[in-house]
């Protein structure tokens, strides 16, 4: 049964199972709604090779579950280095489809490659990146919902919230940021200071603990401070939702179901 006040739960969380058997774990948890995994190397809970009829398949998954889907979390390749344009815009599109199919808000896009370092100038880097965000924005745009990035990233081109801001100067304020405590807080940043800088800019909020330098820790194992995360959302009009990640390396996958539910019901209370 759906837990009221509850947060989303990304079906990262339960990156372990198939689709269908991580949808029913998040269901039983009490859940209502999640954020859908179609990360390649971190969740294959959509196929990289993302046909037509997989956007169908997956999208049938997701409708039997009952559960509402805020985002679908996905990929098209490193934003700032050069890449077959056709390739990336028919995968763009068929993560759109499944976005719409999903009846989600968004698709989540990554803020550049997985290296902190530029593939030629950091400016130009940040360039390409926002020209290919605002690509992207345009085709959403057709298929009537948004396009947000998750922006700092610890692992990606724009690891930390300084460089978040220089890319967040270059987009459209119609691509929504994505705070995420944990990568935040890795890269040496604090979210509620986040918050409050990019008012009015946060579209979603990604739950994790960390410690700096670390993301994968489940909550209460690291320093996020996530009461002042939330009076900081509050006092600055965050309208939007928040989902559990729990991509983490410090429970086993037995234990993750009870984990989840813990974390939700701290949250919750915040």
């Amino acid at each position: 049964m759906e837990r009221t006040g509850w947060p989303g739960c990304s079906t990262i969380s339960f990156r372990h199972l198939p689709l269908a058997a991580a949808l029913a774990v998040i269901a039983e948890c009490g859940f209502g709604e999640i954020d859908l995994g179609a990360l390649p190397g971190v969740c294959d809970h959509v196929p990289y090779d993302l046909t037509d009829g997989a956007v169908r398949a997956v999208a049938a998954e997701v409708a039997a579950s009952g559960l509402r889907v805020r985002s679908v979390n996905g990929d098209i390749g490193d934003l700032n280095r050069p890449h077959d344009e056709d390739e990336r815009a028919a995968h763009l599109r068929r993560l759109l489809d499944l976005t719409a199919a999903c009846g989600a808000d968004a698709l989540v896009l990554p803020c550049g490659a997985q290296s902190h370092d530029p593939v030629a100038t950091l400016d130009e880097d940040l360039d390409l990146v926002a020209a290919q965000l605002h690509r992207a924005v345009e085709a959403a745009a057709r298929h009537g919902v948004a396009i947000w990035v998750e922006a700092p990233h610890y692992h990606r081109l724009c690891w930390n919230t300084e460089l978040a801001a220089r890319l967040a100067g270059r987009l459209d304020p119609a691509v929504g940021l994505v705070l995420d405590t944990s990568h935040i807080v890795a890269s040496g940043g604090d979210p509620a200071a986040y918050a409050e800088r990019f008012a009015g800019r946060i579209a979603h909020v990604h739950l994790r603990d960390a410690t700096p330098g670390h993301i994968n820790h489940s909550i209460g194992n690291g320093v996020v401070d996530f009461a002042a995360t939330f009076a900081a959302l509050r006092a600055t009009g965050y309208p939007g939702a928040s989902s559990l990640e729990l991509e983490t390396r410090d429970v086993t996958d037995d234990e993750r179901p009870a984990a989840a539910v813990k974390a939700a019901a701290y949250i919750a209370g915040l």
